[in-house]
């Protein structure tokens, strides 16, 4: 299996899997895809039906990583994904599953469902593909005798994930920036109450694309990148996205009896990489229907998948919400998409990317280009907080279920595209106890807090201030890696 560029530089230039793992962004800039999607058949679709989720993600993994040992690559699947680790909310023989389906109901002919992918350390779907990334980078390291220093930003989720993936690990130091004062409290003390000496947390001035941008523009100071190891966690690290891949084919086994069936997927999205993988899946073959993105007041991605114009938003337009992991106006995934519905053409990618840099955006309305979003399944739609409020509550009061914010959008907006007979998975994003604030007002009660983060607001907290500079950054790196 080859990785190219979305955005072409070094026609012809391929890398493997091993080459592009520790790494995030290509010298050009741009993503890494496979040069190809590798297929899946009905008689493989139909051997993996029961396999245990260690086994299947080791079976889709071994589609595009063919340069780890078989025997190396499914003992690292085995080591991840087990019970034990995917237990801090379930204890019950549901946590074999990992990634356990739930079904809410029936709602116009169609079966409604959650994907549980919270269960995990830091209970966020980030845990997911994160616990993998972990063990991978170990054993790349090991193998090479080499260190990492990665380098990340996040909106909520994904710093805990990775710092809880990582701390410990030999090695590997974690520089992670987030927007200042604009996490929730539970999501801040996740991260900011480790004590590890190779976690490093810095609170950017800003909001969240302005740390993306600091992460993008080391990324692309390719002396300092290779000087001083910097490697990705975000979700533009193909091993992320890749990993994600796994538990649509799971949910698919999970909510039907035959290959035969279709079923559609509703996605909470903000940086597309989530949404990213269910295309992906698609791609190989499995029979999704819809692949629909929900987002918050941040509509960025919704707005294009309704009219074809792509806007970021400027950091006074960005919207600090009820479900801020999803408080982002520049999907940094979204030009995986964009290569695929352009038929792989890199430069009609790198020309439509720079406009983004220079204009603020593209407008692909009037090509023949955006007819084919459908072609590839999506639609979308948006919440507010009211109707997030709104949607907490039904759920609770109707199923005797609780949601996060996030899985609350994905929920709300998944209801505007049932179709009889097809089921409909949403993908849980989070536990509700991560965003207790908001659970309050909707169901005036405390969302339950698994024992193992009692008093985790209260625990001493360890991080830097910093303004939202790339050098600041960069020298903050320098003096903390002992190099």
């Amino acid at each position: 299996m080859n990785y190219l560029s979305t955005r072409g530089a070094g026609a012809g230039e391929r890398h493997t899997f091993s080459e592009i793992l520790l790494g995030g962004l290509a010298k050009d800039g741009g993503l890494y895809l496979p040069a190809d999607y590798p297929r899946v058949t009905p008689d493989e679709l139909t051997r993996w039906r029961t396999l245990p989720y260690a086994d299947l993600a080791f079976e889709i993994l071994s589609k595009f990583c063919d340069d780890i040992p078989a025997d190396d690559l499914r003992a690292l699947t085995r080591k991840t994904y087990t019970a034990a680790t995917y237990c801090n909310v379930r204890d019950d023989e549901s946590a074999a599953q990992i990634t356990p389906l739930k079904t809410l109901g029936v709602e116009d002919g169609a079966p409604l469902s959650l994907l549980e992918l919270s269960n995990g350390p830091t209970l966020a779907f980030k845990d997911m593909a994160m616990q993998l990334i972990g063990n991978l980078f170990e054993y790349a390291l090991a193998k090479h005798g080499e260190t990492l220093n990665i380098l990340g930003a996040t909106s909520g989720d994904t710093g805990s994930a990775a710092e809880y993936a990582m701390r410990g690990k030999k090695g590997i130091r974690v520089f992670m920036l987030s927007p200042h004062n604009k996490m929730s409290a539970f999501q801040t003390a996740q991260m900011y109450s480790l004590q590890d000496p190779n976690i490093f947390n810095l609170a950017v001035q800003g909001v969240f694309d302005d740390a993306q941008d600091i992460v993008k523009a080391v990324s692309n100071d390719h002396a300092f990148k290779a000087k001083y190891k910097i490697g990705t966690v975000n979700s533009i690290n193909w091993a992320r996205v890749v990993a994600q891949v796994v538990y649509y084919f799971k949910g698919y086994f999970a909510a039907t009896k035959s290959n035969a069936e279709r079923v559609s997927f509703t996605v909470p999205s903000g940086n597309f990489g989530n949404v990213c993988a269910g295309h992906i899946a698609r791609m190989m073959g499995l029979p999704i229907e819809k692949l629909v993105v929900a987002t918050n007041e941040n509509d960025v991605l919704d707005e294009f998948f309704r009219t074809g114009i792509y806007r970021v938003r400027k950091a006074a337009e960005t919207y600090h919400t009820s479900s801020p992991s999803m408080d982002i106006s520049k999907a940094s995934n979204f030009e995986r998409f964009v290569y695929d519905l352009l038929g792989r053409d890199p430069a009609r990618v790198l020309q439509l990317f720079r406009d983004v840099e220079e204009k603020g955006g593209f407008d692909l309305a009037a090509s023949g280009d955006f007819a084919r979003v459908r072609e590839f399944g999506f639609v979308s739609g948006s919440s507010s907080h009211d109707t997030r409020v709104d949607t907490i509550r039904d759920v609770f009061q109707r199923y005797d279920t609780m949601i996060d914010t996030h899985t609350a959008d994905g929920v709300k907006v998944a209801r505007e595209h049932l179709q009889s007979g097809i089921p409909m998975i949403v993908l849980e994003t989070a536990q509700p106890i991560k965003f207790g604030e908001t659970i309050r007002e909707a169901l005036l009660r405390e969302p339950e807090r698994p024992a193992a983060f009692s008093g985790l607001e209260s625990l001493p907290q360890r991080f830097e201030v910093v303004p939202a500079d790339a050098q600041r950054v960069k020298d903050f790196i320098v003096a903390n890696t002992g190099e």
